[in-house]
């Protein structure tokens, strides 16, 4: 059994103990921890709660002395380092688990960037508030998942058409529920989850000291993210994620299983097994793919993604009467010309069997999707098993950075992934390959004479934003061949030649001109640099439902006003890693690969820093918060695109460089701060909630671009520093007034 900081012969310094205040020495020695706040360590009977040392007669109050001292200190009791962990695993699983498994079932989610995301956070901390609680969250989790997984299998939403003035609906082609109710109920019930999970893990957490049990929950995340990975990697369904997560709760709650929990969880377990196998659906790791296949003249493999239609591999016979805009490009290049051609975005293999048949003597595909490329090979011309196609399974604009080859014709070919890029940024899988720097990297790409073009069904916005890009980039203004409107949308196929005008164009673009989005403006789906009402009125949701959740599940605010530090802290960070997931998805693609790679690489940095706290003598924090900003600084002076164009390897190191430096340094003043907070699970809460309010700034990017979030970062670390300093002011004065009282009752 750990001993007490406050007994035995060190507690036996009075009232010098008061001035290890001011060092930076942290809680992994034994008494750190006992005297890091100054309470506790004077000798003599404890005071039942609520009591205090008598004054002696005379003696001024103690309000006129110092301000109300903050709650005792951490003391680590027994625990089990291996539960926290196992509890950290177990929580992050379910939260990246949630994030993707909701949005795949609810098309409304799909619209609200970083909503499960921020009702997980707000779960957790709801969770960490209730550490030392008698409420019991933990006990209700199964049933509160049940409720969850049923809610959004009996009522899913699916967008079933583009026209009409009812596009969504649900469960066996019924009315969807409207838009409030359904991420209302769905925001709830997944913070009803994580808050059990959340308290869960704060009950071990609270068992240590702080900095080691961060440790220890890091190690934790680090694991989740592993294991979510190699799902992944394995195309492995909700069902097995499902009794991965129930398997993980029972132990979590165990020894104190009752029944009608286990009920629960296998009712979860059995829900998520009967979604999963069905025989035309299939989890990739971007996508909930559902298909079928009809025949006849018309016959076709049908995919829908996410509960939205999504493409049709149809025969070249049909597509030549039914969707002849596959075959405009060629009207412009000859059979000759087409030694090399490069297709971006190419799905099923439509655009594939078009080039092979047009005389293309060998074709490049680019599909980010490995499951659509397996589908392809359903395709009734089956172009994917032609000699003359290679096929790559990568994102489109890191091909582009990575290939020396030059082609004769590019196709963007309906680039649409319908995919955010991840849980916490508002970017989506194609929305890099849509910026006038990715199509400067295409003209780069063509062969001498070379043509490029891209289709889709667009917005007016979005063709007049195309057709400028296009015009910015080539310098010359495209041809612009349009089809029939589609729910709101028009077919356009823009087709550019950097020699010269495109041959046999009937009509050029002459539409009004429209700001390009950008490397650092990456959100071409927005009609202005703005956020968009519904947005707003999402986030004024969210943020009133969460104070009301917060005050009801969570107590009193003022539990958390000695760690306003921290919570600007999360903020801070959440935004610093966002824009790291942004950036490495600029630098290395937004595959699943990398989008995992950078979380592992977030968590390996907190942890060195973790680690480097515990073992070395940390500066002073003005010194820390100094080197923080200046390396912001720098990441602001070298801008993400002029990384782009360095070989892959220089590109790595200089990306690293600049996006864990700030990290690692942010944690070293997280882990400095956190090591003598005096009630651990208020201060991770504190931090966690944060954090949520860090999600919602984020939406700040769309008006700013996601470069200007350094400044924002930079401001809300300063703003850390203060209150800290502030609160480090009040920490030590009523310290030094609890000396004065311990003193004059010695006299």
């Amino acid at each position: 059994m750990t001993k007490n900081p406050g007994d035995g012969p060190r507690s036996r310094r009075g009232f010098v103990t008061f001035t290890l205040v001011k060092t930076r020495k942290l809680p992994e020695d034994s008494d750190a921890n006992a005297t890091a706040n100054g309470v506790n360590d004077h000798p003599g009977k404890p005071q039942p709660p609520g009591e205090t040392a008598a004054q002696p007669a005379g003696s001024p109050p103690a309000s006129l002395l110092a301000p109300t001292p903050p709650p005792r200190p951490t003391v680590e009791e027994p625990g089990s380092p291996v539960r926290l962990v196992f509890a950290s695993f177990l929580m992050l699983f379910v939260e990246l688990a949630l994030i993707r498994w909701v949005t795949a079932n609810n098309v409304y989610v799909t619209k609200a960037t970083n909503f499960v995301l921020l009702a997980s956070f707000l779960g957790i901390g709801i969770g960490f508030l209730n550490a030392r609680s008698r409420r019991d969250y933990l006990r209700w989790t199964p049933v509160a998942l049940l409720l969850l997984v049923g809610f959004v299998l009996a009522f899913p939403v699916i967008l079933q058409t583009l026209t009409g003035p009812h596009p969504f609906r649900g469960l066996n082609g019924t009315a969807a529920l409207p838009q409030p109710v359904s991420l209302g109920l769905v925001f709830v019930l997944v913070v009803a989850v994580m808050a059990g999970l959340g308290q869960g893990t704060a009950r071990l957490f609270v068992r240590f000291r702080p900095l080691r049990a961060y440790r220890y929950d890091i190690l934790g995340s680090l694991a989740g993210i592993a294991a979510f990975t190699l799902l992944s990697f394995l195309d492995q369904p909700p069902g097995t994620w499902g009794c991965i997560a129930c398997a993980g709760l029972l132990v979590l709650i165990a020894p104190r299983i009752r029944w009608w929990q286990i009920l629960a969880v296998a009712g979860v377990a059995t829900l998520l097994l009967l979604a999963s196998f069905v025989p035309t659906q299939e989890w990739s790791p971007y996508n909930k793919l559902s298909y079928y296949q009809t025949h006849g003249v018309t016959g076709a493999l049908y995919v829908s993604a996410n509960n939205i239609p999504y493409q049709a591999a149809r025969s070249l016979a049909t597509m030549r009467r039914q969707k002849a805009f596959y075959f405009y490009p060629y009207r412009h290049v000859t059979k000759a010309s087409l030694g090399n051609v490069l297709i971006i975005g190419s799905g099923t293999g439509n655009d594939a069997a078009v080039a092979l048949s047009e005389g293309a003597r060998h074709v490049d595909t680019v599909e980010i999707d490995p499951l659509l490329v397996r589908l392809g090979h359903m395709h009734p011309n089956h172009p994917y098993s032609s000699p003359r196609l290679t096929a790559h399974v990568d994102d489109g604009r890191a091909y582009l950075q990575n290939t020396s080859r030059r082609y004769n014709l590019i196709l963007f070919a309906l680039p649409d992934s319908l995919t955010a890029l991840a849980g916490q940024s508002g970017i989506r899988l194609e929305s890099y390959l849509l910026t006038l720097q990715s199509i400067q990297a295409v003209r780069a790409h063509l062969a001498p004479g070379g043509t490029f073009a891209m289709y889709n069904y667009y917005a007016p916005f979005l063709e007049s934003r195309y057709a400028s890009t296009i015009k910015d980039a080539f310098g010359r203004t495209p041809c612009a061949e349009v089809g029939p409107p589609l729910g709101g949308r028009r077919l356009a196929v823009l087709t550019v030649r950097p020699a010269g005008p495109v041959p046999n164009c009937a009509s050029f673009w002459h539409g009004a001109r429209l700001a390009p989005a950008t490397d650092d403006h990456p959100f071409p789906y927005l009609p202005g640099n703005d956020i968009p009402k519904q947005y707003l009125w999402m986030i004024a949701a969210i943020f009133a439902g969460s104070l009301l959740l917060v005050r009801v599940g969570g107590g009193s605010f003022s539990r958390m006003r000695h760690y306003v530090d921290l919570a600007f802290m999360g903020a801070a960070f959440l935004l610093l890693e966002t824009k790291n997931i942004v950036q490495f998805a600029l630098l290395f693609g937004t595959t699943w690969l990398v989008n995992s790679l950078v979380f592992a690489g977030v968590l390996l940095a907190v942890y060195l820093a973790v680690e480097t706290a515990s073992h070395i003598r940390l500066p002073r924090p003005a010194v820390l918060y100094a080197a923080l900003i200046a390396s912001l600084a720098l990441t602001w002076v070298v801008p993400q695109e002029s990384l782009v164009g360095l070989p892959i390897v220089a590109r790595f190191f200089a990306g690293c460089g600049l996006a864990f430096a700030p990290i690692y340094l942010a944690n070293l003043i997280f882990a400095q701060r956190f090591s003598d907070v005096a009630t651990s699970g208020d201060a991770f809460a504190a931090n966690l909630l944060g954090a949520m309010v860090g999600g919602v700034l984020e939406y700040i990017a769309l008006i700013t671009g996601y470069r200007f979030l350094l400044i924002v970062i930079g401001a809300l670390y300063g703003l850390a520093f203060l209150t800290s300093r502030l609160l480090r002011g009040r920490r030590s004065g009523g310290l030094q007034g609890a000396g004065v009282q311990a003193a004059a009752g010695v006299r």
